[in-house]
């Protein structure tokens, strides 16, 4: 195969990385692998372009059912042309909802053809406890297995139709909490707090996908919070925390409610 494999991904705790690089990397036994990281800002700041010998592993977290709104401008600018593709998304053991089937429609209308798709676990973004520690040693043995049946499929050359994934059309709105009287809350405006832990590192600043951490206060946001988890779980001194009623008591009630496993679904 003359094809360039590229695992490209938007990951703040890594958990996406980990499952778009595994299938990457068991696709094709070949080096060349390019590696696409749209986690930070900048990254997001000029398009890509790929060509027809292809094949492009895109992954994204699932925030609240969905592809996280804050991408879509971007994933929107991506240029496919008739590169191939494989829709991933990832999420914390509650469900994806509609989150694969957005991220499959985006990369057809943005000149792709996906040729297979997968919903896979990654440990929580509000939770340590929650999918803790995966994608695990059971996870990988899936994605290995799913990337060979993806090389199956390429190598057979078999006409590339419209591939099912599950999900609904038109997607469903974006899921939300309920308070302790059973009220919808939005969580969007809570923000990560700084106690006296913090040495100062900076690495929350740094990790920060929106770039909203003051480099040179990190107690203070000077943009939004999208809850990824990836200043609390990068801090080396346990420093980063939340102390809304709402967001702690959602995040007990996920942690409690959707604490059996669930495993990957794959479709090809």
């Amino acid at each position: 195969m003359e094809n360039k494999i590229n695992a490209m991904y938007f990951s703040p705790t890594g958990t996406t990385k980990r499952i778009v690089t595994g299938i990457a990397n068991n696709i094709f036994k070949t080096s060349n692998i390019c590696d696409i990281d749209f986690t930070l800002p900048k990254a997001r700041d000029k398009s890509v372009s790929f060509s027809k010998s292809d094949i492009v592993i895109m992954g994204v977290p699932v925030y609240a059912g969905r592809v996280p709104n804050i991408l879509l401008n971007y994933l929107n600018t991506i240029n496919g042309n008739n590169a191939l593709a494989i829709a991933i998304v990832v999420y914390g053991n509650r469900n994806y909802d509609d989150a694969l089937i957005e991220l499959k429609d985006i990369l057809h209308t943005t000149g792709f053809k996906v040729v297979a798709a997968g919903a896979f676990i990654g440990e929580h973004s509000f939770s340590k406890k929650l999918a803790k520690n995966r994608p695990d040693e059971r996870d990988m043995k899936v994605i290995k297995n799913f990337a060979k049946k993806i090389n199956i499929k390429i190598n057979q050359n078999y006409n590339i139709e419209e591939l099912f994934v599950r999900g609904n059309k038109p997607y469903r709105k974006y899921y939300k909490p309920k308070d302790k009287d059973g009220s919808l809350v939005d969580i969007r405006k809570v923000k990560p707090k700084t106690n006296g832990n913090c040495i100062n590192c900076k690495v929350c600043a740094e990790v920060c996908p929106m770039g909203s951490i003051d480099y040179q206060d990190v107690s203070k946001l000077n943009g939004i919070c999208i809850k990824c988890g990836s200043c609390i779980k990068n801090c080396p001194t346990n420093a980063k925390y939340y102390d809304d009623e709402n967001y702690l008591r959602h995040k007990k009630e996920l942690e409690i409610e959707f604490s059996i496993r669930k495993e990957p679904e794959v479709f090809i």
